[in-house]
């Protein structure tokens, strides 16, 4: 009988020490098996101690059930007497449930965790050797694998090793259950081990002494004959061992499995063969292996097999290493890694993700790596596998600064941490973060954090993944900022040669200018050299994730030798966390906006304001060009303006397409490419406006006051009337007049031809600011026509003389400045011609085919790949506009919403009213979007206009970059372009052409 008030004590007392369930705790604790130490205080402060005092209870009881009557005596009186198993015994029950179920199927084995010697405290290679050493097949190698595996786990949750000594005993573990594989394997084919040498090279974590609780192995295998025997036989022989050595730790038995070895990081991977000679092995990495391989090969160790033939690999192939930074495409490799691999993570695990998350454990490792690989080959004291060894000797020789790789050393301990913690639990595979309440708990409660385990961990995660992400860039560049400051005496800096050999590594084609240009910027002790300082190891990173680091280095200079002075622009970088990265992709990816942003540097400004790259409205820009020329004290000085808020919004447009096709940090990049083309058109077309409204304001200004002779009305055609203008785009107009009440024709005539030359002149007037040309080859009878036409004039030639081409162009016909009215009426004359009732006749199909074809064969330049060129190539703007202008022709008359002058959206009301099937409309409004994103990225990239993709490397891959390809994938976007146009020419052939 429970005296009252007993089990409400008990309760208590039990949610006290930390249970979570102190009713189930409570019963487990009146179960027989723990009888005799039930109300013994030491046990119950003792497993609150631990990270889940509900599972290390439940853990006990059942391996105090599965001992024999004599032995569960011992073990409990040895529990409560003997400190060190408690500790021992009860830490590893509570924070791996899969080590109390191997307790409970093997309940002696809780006598490996009573020694105390100091053997035991620190054990190596030797002790698991031993430890191994009765094991002759698999099912007998994974018990006393696990039974060294909890040796380990004691040591570990009671804080007799940390995280780096963990990891290494992890590894000599590892390196035992090897060789205890093979010597399994060699007894089972005597005959193929008496054949052959074979070593078993360690990589990855094991080669590195920083092993996982639950990892993949990483090994290569080495094989050779043994006293002058047949090579190829002996090789077999190895590879039929080496198979074996696999299966015996990676198949799964009634004991579970170990882990898995995996050798796919030998040479041609998975494709190639298991085992090769040494002589093999050299051949390939001199010839083929790939910069990756060799970073993968820093951390190779012979652990099993043939002693000698393990060292003479080894021995081989560490020159080549430490040579791997001199290769050819060391730095486009470089380049290629450095960029994170989250493509293959699902979106719900990213930020739950260690290892390759953001600021995770693969940030430190390849930056330490790649820090090696570039210094390693002067410096040997730099040859670690350890990633904790490695950095501390990248400090101590001033390759990276102390205090940078102490917080990463802290940060990479925690976060090893806590990945050793989450996969010992359960003995599994994962780098992910629990997203369960208890499993959080009893996480935090395994490293210490006690009070609020679960916000503890979380805050105590997120400010080491923090730093991370914030070292990870200044790791490679901040040396490089102290190697040209100089500012502390004594300290180790980079050398010169040094840090050449970083930026070249980075991907800087002129290490030397680059730094020249952080001396220039960062050396001294002003207030502006202290921000620069701060501010410049994320700029570098930002100009290397670029296709050209050397432009944006430089760019960054002229801008902040323009701005230097002025109080806000550093201030703006420091405080404003986007305009810093905004302004770094802005400089490095291609010369327009950098030399949009040179002749008028406080346009910086607009990177730090949340609203500064929204696109402006037309009303807001032809308001302010009206007011600066109604202000300027002449035409020239009134148009210098108008061009120069044309300079700032062209910078503004541009700007935002470009940090909209990159991403940033803190917001990835546009998922949908046609809405950045719409953007960028719509901007760009409906600047072009204002500032032709405002040139047209100071030419009749200039001349007659207020009021010109005639109405004058301008008349947008082409990208222009269609809202889709690129940054190199002329402005295709027509120019319509009627003259006012009581005024002479010729008078009239005379007075618009005046006003379009003096706007022309005005527009073409040299200065700083990007021309803006105006192009009327347009208009009817082209070049032979006159300029101008009244509109009666318009209305006899198109009655009596207009041919279908001239037709078919006034479908993007819309007013864009001058006298409303006029524009107007001007639309009401055109609209029978561009949407002729009835539709097209045949004949004037065949006259639109045929120029079509014949613009395609003499319009294209000589010597242009047609698979390549955006206008007039194969699927290209051409084939897409003509397609969709041919169905507003033929059906505009009874369908509405085909009455645009925008390509895609008489696209998209052509699908839908069931003229073009889905898909094929999806083709051809993909190869035209694409096809635009090219013109605009060639004028971004090489400041001038093309409809070609650029020959020079750089200029290609910056290309690439804005379409989103990374750095070495240029092939890729040519042959998506090259695929995408294609489907969309077989559209074309089918609609057009009708064949």
């Amino acid at each position: 009988m429970t005296v009252p008030g007993r089990r409400s004590s008990t309760f208590i007392r039990l949610l006290r020490s930390g249970f979570t369930d102190p009713s189930a705790a409570a019963r487990l604790l009146d179960s027989d098996a723990l009888a005799s130490v039930r109300t013994d205080p030491v046990l119950l402060d003792a497993l609150g101690a631990t990270a889940d005092p509900d599972l290390a209870l439940l853990g006990l009881v059942r391996l105090a059930e599965a001992q024999s009557d004599d032995e569960r005596p011992v073990l409990l009186d040895t529990l409560v007497s003997a400190k060190p198993l408690r500790d021992r015994l009860l830490g590893v029950l509570g924070a791996s449930e899969a080590l109390a179920d191997h307790l409970a199927r093997h309940p002696r084995d809780w006598h490996a965790l009573v020694t105390y010697e100091a053997v035991d405290l620190h054990p190596g290679l030797p002790e698991f050797e031993r430890g191994l050493a009765g094991a002759h097949d698999p099912v007998a190698l994974r018990v006393a694998y696990r039974r060294c595996l909890l040796s380990i786990a004691a040591r570990d949750v009671c804080g007799t090793i940390d995280v780096a000594q963990t990891a290494a005993e992890l590894a000599d573990l590892a390196t035992a259950t090897l060789r205890a594989a093979l010597r399994i394997a060699s007894a089972a084919a005597p005959e193929d081990a008496a054949a052959c040498r074979l070593a078993v090279i360690a990589m990855g974590k094991c080669g590195g002494n920083e092993l996982n609780y639950v990892s993949d192995v990483d090994v290569i295998f080495v094989g050779d004959a043994r006293n002058g025997g047949d090579e190829g036989q002996a090789v077999q022989a190895a590879s039929r061992l080496a198979s074996h050595l696999m299966r015996i730790c990676s198949e799964t038995t009634i004991e579970g499995t170990i882990w898995p070895v995996d050798a796919n990081l030998r040479p041609e991977g998975r494709n190639g063969p298991l085992v090769r000679t040494l002589a093999s092995h050299l051949a390939y990495y001199q010839r083929w292996a790939k910069t990756w391989e060799f970073q993968a090969l820093l951390k190779a160790r012979a652990v099993a097999g043939d002693p000698d033939l393990g060292a003479q690999y080894i021995d081989a192939i560490t020159p080549m290493v430490w040579q791997a930074a001199e290769r050819e495409n060391f730095v486009a490799d470089v380049q290629k890694m450095r960029r994170r691999v989250v493509d293959n993570i699902p979106a719900s695990q990213v930020d739950r993700e260690l290892k390759l998350g953001p600021g995770g454990l693969r940030d430190v490792e390849f930056a330490v790596q790649l820090l090696q690989l570039v210094h390693g080959r002067s410096d040997a004291g730099l040859h670690s596998g350890s990633t904790l060894v490695a950095l501390q000797a990248l400090a101590a020789g001033g390759y990276v600064g102390r205090a940078d790789a102490a917080q990463l050393g802290d940060a990479y301990r925690f976060l090893r941490a806590m990945e050793h913690r989450i996969q010992l639990y359960r003995l599994r595979r994962t780098h992910l973060v629990p997203e369960d309440e208890a499993d959080l708990r009893r996480l935090g409660r395994s490293l210490g954090l006690r009070t609020e385990p679960v916000a503890e961990l979380n805050k105590a995660w997120r400010r080491h993944a923090s730093v991370v992400r914030r070292l990870h860039e200044k790791l490679f560049y901040r040396p490089l900022l102290d190697a040209v400051a100089q500012l502390a005496p004594g300290e180790t800096r980079l050398s010169p040669r040094a840090a050449g050999q970083r930026l070249e590594a980075l991907g800087y084609a002129d290490p030397a200018a680059a730094l020249r240009h952080l001396e220039a910027l960062a050396s001294g002790v002003t207030r502006k050299a202290a921000i620069q300082r701060t501010l410049l190891p994320v700029m570098l990173g930002w100009f290397a994730d670029s296709a050209d680091p050397d432009a944006g280095l430089l760019n960054f200079r002229k801008v902040s030798d323009a701005l230097g002075k002025t109080p806000w622009y550093l201030r703006l970088l420091r405080d404003e966390g986007a305009a810093a990265e905004n302004l770094a992709r802005v400089l490095s990816a291609g010369r327009l906006t950098p030399d949009l942003l040179m002749r008028a540097p406080e346009a910086v400004a607009l990177l730090g304001d949340p609203e500064g790259l929204q696109p402006r409205t037309h009303e807001a820009l032809e308001q302010e060009v009206l007011a600066a020329v109604g202000r300027a004290d002449s035409a020239e000085a009134g148009v210098a303006a108008a061009r120069g808020v044309r300079r700032r919004e062209l910078f503004r447009t541009a700007a935002a397409d470009i940090i909209r096709s990159y991403g940033t940090e803190d917001s990835p990049a546009e998922e949908d490419p046609g809405a950045l083309v719409d953007r960028v058109g719509g901007a760009v077309s409906d600047l072009t406006a204002a500032t032709i409204a405002g040139a047209l304001r100071a030419a009749v200004s200039n001349h007659w006051g207020e009021t010109l002779p005639t109405r004058f009305a301008i008349i947008g055609v082409g990208r222009f009337g269609g809202h889709e203008l690129g940054y190199g785009s002329d402005a295709d107009v027509l120019f319509v007049h009627e003259p006012r009440d009581g005024v002479d024709e010729q008078e009239a005539a005379k007075a618009a031809q005046t006003v379009i030359a003096e706007m022309r002149r005005l527009l073409q007037l040299p200065t700083a600011d990007p021309p803006l040309l105006i192009d009327a080859d347009l208009r009817p009878e082209g070049r032979s026509g006159p300029l101008v036409r009244t509109l009666a004039s318009y209305a006899a030639y198109y009655r009596r003389w207009s041919l279908t081409w001239e037709s078919q162009a006034l479908l993007r016909a819309e007013p864009v400045a001058g006298d409303a009215d006029l524009g107007a009426r001007f639309i009401e004359l055109i609209d029978p011609l561009r949407y002729p009732a009835e539709g097209l006749g045949e004949d004037a199909v065949r006259e639109i085919r045929r120029l079509k074809a014949r613009m395609e064969s003499e319009r294209l330049p000589r010597g242009a790949d047609p698979t390549l060129h955006t206008k007039l190539g194969r699927g290209g703007l051409s084939d897409v506009e003509w397609t969709v202008q041919l169905i507003q022709m033929q059906h505009a008359w009874s369908e509405p919403a085909l009455r645009t002058t925008r390509t895609r959206e008489a696209l998209a009301a052509a699908r839908a009213a069931g003229l073009i099937p889905t898909e094929e409309a999806q083709i051809l409004d993909e190869a035209w979007v694409l096809a635009t994103r090219v013109r605009n990225a060639v004028m971004l990239v090489r400041g001038r206009a093309g409809d070609t993709f650029p020959s020079e490397a750089r200029e290609l891959g910056a290309v690439g970059r804005y379409l989103g390809y990374a750095e070495g994938t240029v092939g890729e976007l040519l042959d998506d372009y090259r695929r995408t146009t294609r489907r969309a020419r077989a559209v074309v052939d089918d609609l057009f052409y009708g064949a």
